[in-house]
């Protein structure tokens, strides 16, 4: 009888391992926070869109990593290619996991934000800007979905993100992030859903260029 108990005993701790190396391993492989970061890490520009369709401008997109200490942080900086010195969007996105299968990309604006123009050069010049010097925009936030490897695709949720830009009411983004390009598309409307600004026919191609 003991030695039926010992068995017994054995085989519920052996069992009990296996779950937990198992529930182990299935962590390991939904984390695909550090993919999605990486990916969406770089330089991009819309120059082969505009070349084609002439109704898209060619835009630099610049996304490097700061604050390595404090999570998965980037700074945005987007431009006109040819007047880069002047931006006319500068932000610091936090990248985090959700559950298994989502991920959120939320939208922080800066103060001063013309003393950073270009510091995507330098990306630990950010080590002397603090949390306080930031606001995120609340409701802004792109929810992403891992569809497969190397290709994520989300958008803002319905209405949350307010927007007064160009007479506007609310904004929405809708974003596709793979190996080699973001597809983004940034659309305002007003408070009867009519289109105010941002691309008509689909969102802009930035395709990475480093």
């Amino acid at each position: 009888m003991q030695r039926f108990i010992i068995l017994c005993l054995l085989i519920s701790v052996f069992s009990c391992k296996n779950k937990e190396a198992k529930i182990s391993e299935e962590k390991e492989i939904t984390n695909h926070l550090p993919e999605l970061f990486s990916i969406m890490q770089g330089s991009f520009d819309s120059e082969i869109q505009s070349q084609v369709d002439s109704t898209y401008f060619n835009i630099s997109l610049h996304m490097y990593p700061i604050w390595p200490d404090k999570g998965n942080f980037l700074y945005v900086e987007q431009a006109l290619n040819t007047k880069q010195d002047k931006p006319y969007r500068q932000r610091i996105y936090e990248v985090t996991q959700l559950n298994d299968s989502l991920y959120s990309s939320a939208i922080y604006t800066i103060k001063n934000d013309s003393l950073w123009v270009g510091k995507w050069k330098s990306p630990k010049d950010f080590d002397t800007l603090s949390m306080s010097d930031v606001s995120k925009k609340e409701g802004c936030e792109v929810i992403l979905k891992r569809i497969s490897p190397n290709f994520f695709k989300g958008k803002t949720g319905d209405k949350t993100c307010k927007s007064s830009l160009y007479g506007a009411s609310y904004a929405t983004s809708e974003v596709e992030i793979m190996e080699d390009k973001i597809i983004s598309w940034d659309r305002g409307f007003d408070d009867r859903d009519e289109h105010i600004w941002g691309a008509e026919k689909g969102g802009y191609i930035f395709n990475k260029i480093d």
